[in-house]
């Protein structure tokens, strides 16, 4: 891996966060008279086209998407799919800049599961930071007060499930390509959708109590030609922006480009300000500078320790 490579990288990064970005606000402004299965629905019917160009341009033809392992990559996409589902359901709730902090437990979650999982190892000081980004979380989500939503919840689980399911791709992107997986991933959320959608879809059990449970259970209903257009466009968004983060962390050092995944943040707090003219409170801000500093940390000494065992042989 060359290091001259990582300015490059830190780009299509940075790149790739910004339009993903775009697929939240979306989401976001759709939750309030769309269900999330119907959005789940055209996003991911709209992506295979794009995502078999995507692999036909990274793998040269479409024969790595048929092969033994393509259960486990589906498998893979089931839990991205709950991942993903949860941070969606609590963006119908929450102010996105609240919402795009809490999922930043995600690296925290990664090392608990490496230690776990990957048997790694993990020093005092990386114990600290995971706690001390914890503390974030709680001062964020303020159980028991005047203020909690459950649904804070959700983003949480979501790092949770994100943070398996990359420690699940470490083993599986050795015999898979990052293209492959994407596919998959993507079928395992048009499957879930069409099985929420029958579940949902006439909206006889509909709840509107929740904005979250209104964003699930709500029925399908006719979009207008600007909302559907919304709803499609997550499919280009999606397909896209996995593109520019696959490419980043293919030519990139990953603990030099990790840290620059809390670019979301930012994106997370001027789309509420402009939309939405809500911003963090005190307590709100100072949650998400110890989340920050504790998983950039941890991002940081993790991806220096996995770059060395990378190394080591097997």
């Amino acid at each position: 891996m060359q290091s001259h490579s990582n300015p490059r990288a830190i780009q299509y990064l940075i790149a790739g966060i910004a339009i993903f970005s775009v697929q939240d606000l979306i989401l976001k402004l759709l939750s309030g008279s769309y269900p999330l299965h119907e959005a789940m629905v055209l996003r991911s019917v709209t992506a295979i086209p794009f995502m078999l160009a995507i692999t036909r341009w990274f793998d040269g033809d479409l024969s790595s998407l048929i092969n033994s392992n393509w259960p486990a990559m589906l498998g893979r996409g089931l839990l991205n799919f709950l991942a993903y589902t949860a941070y969606y359901l609590a963006l119908a709730a929450l102010p996105m800049a609240t919402t795009v902090a809490l999922y930043f437990t995600a690296p925290l979650f990664i090392t608990l599961l490496s230690v776990f999982l990957l048997r790694e190892t993990v020093t005092l000081n990386r114990w600290l930071a995971i706690g001390v980004g914890f503390v974030g979380v709680v001062i964020m989500v303020r159980p028991g007060g005047a203020l909690f939503d459950w649904a804070a919840l959700l983003p949480v689980f979501c790092g949770f499930a994100y943070a398996l399911s990359m420690v699940l791709a470490r083993s599986m992107g050795q015999q898979n390509s990052a293209a492959a997986m994407a596919f998959w991933g993507n079928n395992a959320f048009l499957l879930c959708s069409l099985a929420l959608s029958a579940g949902f879809g006439s909206g006889a059990h509909a709840d509107l109590a929740h904005p979250s449970v209104a964003f699930l259970t709500r029925g399908w209903a006719t979009p207008t030609l600007t909302d559907g257009l919304l709803m499609c466009s997550c499919g280009f968004i999606a397909a896209v922006g996995l593109t520019l983060l696959t490419q980043a962390y293919r030519i990139g050092q990953s603990s030099v480009v990790a840290p620059f995944e809390f670019s979301f943040a930012f994106w997370g707090i001027v789309w509420g300000w402009l939309f939405w003219r809500t911003l963090p409170d005190g307590l709100g801000w100072l949650g998400i500078a110890i989340i920050i500093a504790a998983g950039t940390y941890v991002l940081r000494t993790e991806g220096i320790t996995g770059t060395q065992d990378q190394r080591a042989p097997g």
